[in-house]
């Protein structure tokens, strides 16, 4: 187990030396918030949908 972390540290030691490293770091974050953006909209959509097929079903004799 240990072998394991010493190698994910030391790929994120080289990935945060290079420049590469920092342009692959700023993608994964700005992945991260597009993602995190994109589920924030999922959710309140659902929402919204919900709302609109209760009212509807209440409308219904």
């Amino acid at each position: 187990m240990t072998k394991a972390i010493d190698v994910l540290c030391r790929a994120a030691l080289s990935l945060h030396r290079g420049e590469e490293g920092a342009a692959f770091i700023e993608y994964t974050v700005l992945l991260g918030v597009i993602l995190a953006a994109s589920v924030a909209t999922v959710a309140a959509v659902g929402t919204w949908a919900a709302g609109k097929w209760n009212t509807l079903n209440a409308a219904l004799p």
